[in-house]
């Protein structure tokens, strides 16, 4: 079959930390491992035709954006956070368990588009490939070119002769580089997102066999799991033990955060769900693109967002459902289920043009290493600065291929563990 366009070969160059203890109980307790994707063959796939369709702004230079990613991901391991790249444990997921290829293959592959005769034989050349390979296909894609010369000719296929060669059989996932959407951690266990767009959804299948199946996350219990109602793990923030915030907006429904707050009060996660609206305007994709915590009680808040930014405290009602107050100021519904008297929020000063919001630049994503250091784009000068005048450690990183696809540090980062504050 023709050949994918290979990614590089990255050589780290320090040695990994062991294994952590799994769990997140908050995003600023100090990180120890994270799970990222490196970006690959499918960032090739993107075009000037399908870029917005894959839901990116424009087209990265991908070799760009590797070198870029390899920089973020060294400054991760610098601080001894292990990076656990997704493609390797797709690779090795694959390898490890037969079910897991199955898996794989019946997600990718489907009758609705490509018809029973090609799903037959294409499934079946998949079958045999080799893991790497067959990590590849699933998350680059194939076009009808690159199909394998299978028993499916084209007078046999109205589906081949009906396609152009350059449309994909398998479609690529380039959104993969944000790996905090497809799922996320609250206490000991793992959540599984339901994506709201159709370009991202087989996203979540390749995360849940990498949970599913993978020797590292033997004995790994779900949180959550919806089919139903999105959930996107960029708009979930674990403000605090047992407080979660979670953004309600264009990818995150008002069902989907009711029974998120059900499942998380049910398994003892969290006692309070913290709901937020989020404007439907297409500015702000996830809660992550407007607020990250940068300290144990420090928020940092895009400056068109902080005013009216308010929260619905969402808490067990005792019989198996949900009670709902009123909406309050974010800032002192968070406070209240914090056990704080105050919190703070720090916001960029709107007036350079930094957090304009019609520039994607990201400038409120930020992912925190530590209490008070985070990561942070080196393009967000004036957000740096106000950080730093907040008591912030800020690392900075290239991001200008990056954050193409409209995600920040904090967007292309899982935490898998993180210690308690």
């Amino acid at each position: 079959m023709a050949r994918t366009p290979e990614s590089p070969t990255h050589t780290e160059s320090r040695a990994q930390p062991g294994p952590s203890v799994l769990g997140c109980t908050t995003e600023v307790g100090r990180l120890r491992a994270v799970i990222m994707h490196r970006p690959g063959p499918e960032l090739a796939r993107l075009t000037t035709a399908n870029d917005a369709e894959y839901l990116f702004a424009r087209v990265p230079d991908p070799a760009r954006a590797r070198d870029e990613h390899d920089a973020f991901a060294d400054a991760l391991r610098a601080r001894g956070v292990e990076v656990a790249l997704l493609g390797d444990l797709l690779t090795e997921a694959i390898e490890h368990s037969g079910a897991a290829r199955i898996q794989g293959i019946s997600a990718a592959v489907g009758v609705r588009r490509l018809g029973p005769h090609l799903v037959d034989e294409l499934s079946r050349h998949l079958r045999a490939m080799p893991a790497a390979d067959l990590a590849r296909v699933l998350t680059a894609g194939i076009t009808f070119d690159e199909l394998p010369d299978i028993n499916v000719s084209t007078s046999s296929s109205l589906v081949r002769q009906m396609h152009r060669g350059d449309e994909f059989a398998i479609e690529p996932l380039p959104n993969l580089l944000y790996s905090r959407d497809s799922s996320f951690w609250v206490g000991a266990r793992f959540a599984i997102s339901s994506l709201a767009r159709r370009a991202r959804a087989r996203e979540a299948s390749l995360v849940d066999l990498i949970y599913a199946h993978h020797p590292r996350f033997l004995g790994a219990r779900r949180a959550y799991e919806s089919r139903v109602a999105p959930v996107e793990g960029g708009d979930v923030l674990l403000v605090a033990p047992g407080v979660v915030a979670v953004g309600v907006g264009e990818r995150t429904t008002p069902a989907g955060a009711e029974a998120l707050a059900q499942s998380l009060f049910a398994d003892e996660l969290a006692h309070t769900v913290l709901a937020i609206p989020i404007d439907r305007t297409g500015v702000f994709m996830h809660l992550g693109t407007m607020c990250t915590m940068v300290d144990a009680e420090k928020f940092l808040v895009h400056p068109v967002m902080a005013e009216g930014m308010s929260a619905f405290a969402v808490r067990a009602d005792g019989a198996g459902g949900v009670s709902v107050s009123p909406a309050r100021p974010f800032a002192d519904a968070a406070a209240e289920a914090m056990g704080r008297d105050s919190i703070t929020l720090i916001e960029p000063d709107l007036a350079t043009g930094v957090a304009d919001p019609g520039r994607w630049n990201d400038s409120s994503n930020t992912l925190a290493v530590e209490p008070g250091v985070v990561v942070s784009y080196r393009h967000n000068s004036d957000t740096n600065r106000r950080l730093r005048e907040s008591g912030i450690e800020v690392i900075e990183i290239d991001g200008s291929e990056l954050d193409a696809g409209r995600g920040g540090p904090r967007c292309m980062a899982c935490p898998l563990a993180r210690d308690e504050i």
